[in-house]
């Protein structure tokens, strides 16, 4: 698939690295409204970057989050909520066995897509957990976006994709998000025959830099242990501690 996806710049990049990136999981979210084996734009885009990144030897997942029983809801467990079934606790173990999370949406009336939304409110759902090191667990992991579409929005929905991912605890590279838009209104996605998205530069420059950013930072965050943990565990601050907060009931 490398050789099928990826330019000549891109190979070239990925054959010069010096960087053992093997230690390190990819897992992409599509948040396409298109069940399994439906052709999905957002997944051609994702495509790039996953060559990219099993190029250079890390192990890359690829799933629709359309083709699961996702419950609505906040709590890690909708059936302990009234829902009969819940998909999400098996997925939520993947994006922990993660080192770097890309969240990819096709854009409809401006917006990340429904399934897209459910996703960040399921993630968010687990936001309260802690680590060993009593930090949110979302901590060490680096996050990114990829968008499609025929219709404005996609810096929106990157903005609000990345927000919710940093507010979750995940860490954001400079140059997180990448998108293709066809020519507003009908036309040509993303991998129609004749719609210029796998050749438009501009595309592929920023799909490229988004990858490459979020390596850098997973081999940093693994490399490090994580983010450092002092003044961020919510363990201790339930213990009273303050780091050198001026709080004069703790004094």
């Amino acid at each position: 698939m490398q050789k099928e996806v990826l330019n000549k710049k891109q190979m070239e990049m990925c054959e010069e690295n010096q960087v053992d990136y093997s230690d390190l999981k990819a897992l992409f979210i599509n948040c396409t409204l298109k069940k399994s084996p439906e052709l999905s734009h957002t997944e051609g885009l994702i495509r790039v970057s996953q060559a990219i990144m099993e190029k250079v030897g890390v192990s890359v997942e690829v799933m629709r989050a359309v083709d699961y029983d996702i419950a609505y809801g906040v709590y890690p467990d909708m059936t302990e909520h009234g829902w009969d079934k819940d998909d999400w606790p098996p997925i939520y173990r993947k994006v922990m066995d993660a080192n770097i999370l890309v969240l990819g949406t096709a854009i409809w009336l401006g917006e990340k897509t429904s399934v897209c939304q459910k996703v960040i409110e399921r993630l968010y759902g687990e936001s309260g957990n802690l680590n060993e090191a009593g930090q949110y667990s979302f901590y060490g992991r680096a996050g990114g976006c990829l968008i499609t579409g025929n219709e404005d929005g996609a810096k929106h929905c990157a903005m609000g994709i990345l927000y919710s991912l940093q507010h979750l605890g995940f860490v954001i590279p400079p140059q997180a998000d990448a998108g293709w838009l066809g020519e507003i209104g009908p036309g040509p996605s993303y991998l129609d025959p004749d719609s210029g998205g796998p050749e438009n530069d501009f595309t592929n420059r920023n799909t490229t830099f988004m990858t490459w950013n979020l390596l850098h930072l997973a081999r940093l965050l693994k490399d490090q242990g994580g983010i450092p943990a002092y003044g961020n565990q919510r363990t201790k601050w339930d213990a009273g501690c303050r780091f050198n907060h001026p709080n004069p009931e703790y004094r």
